[in-house]
């Protein structure tokens, strides 16, 4: 059974998306930013939750995560195309220019 027929067949009649139209990725950009979660209580309180990209958390877009599901298929993937990459890149300058170091080693 094919994913498509699996998420068919989870749908209760009572379920109507007739005339409803949704938006892929409507809140991308501002999940990205972080998002607050508000939970009322049964006692009448609200309990609030602030949520961030973690440091060094990467967002894969649709697309790309199709190809790449997992952390260790993403990592695979960098690690090859940093073996194409010469040496490390040189730092910008403002002006975007590329800047070289002028350090001489002695020998």
């Amino acid at each position: 059974m094919n994913r498509i027929q699996t998420e068919q067949d989870d749908m209760l009649p009572e379920y109507d998306f007739t005339g409803k139209t949704g938006v892929r990725g409507k809140y991308y950009r501002a999940y990205q930013q972080g998002h607050t979660v508000k939970i009322q209580q049964t006692d009448g309180t609200v309990s609030i939750q602030y949520f961030t990209l973690e440091d060094g958390a990467v967002m894969l877009e649709p697309d790309v995560q199709e190809y790449f599901p997992n952390s260790e298929s993403v990592n695979k993937a960098l690690r090859s195309l940093i073996e194409l990459i010469p040496a490390r890149p040189t730092k910008r300058t403002a002006a975007g220019k590329h800047r070289r170091s002028n350090i001489q080693l002695k020998a």
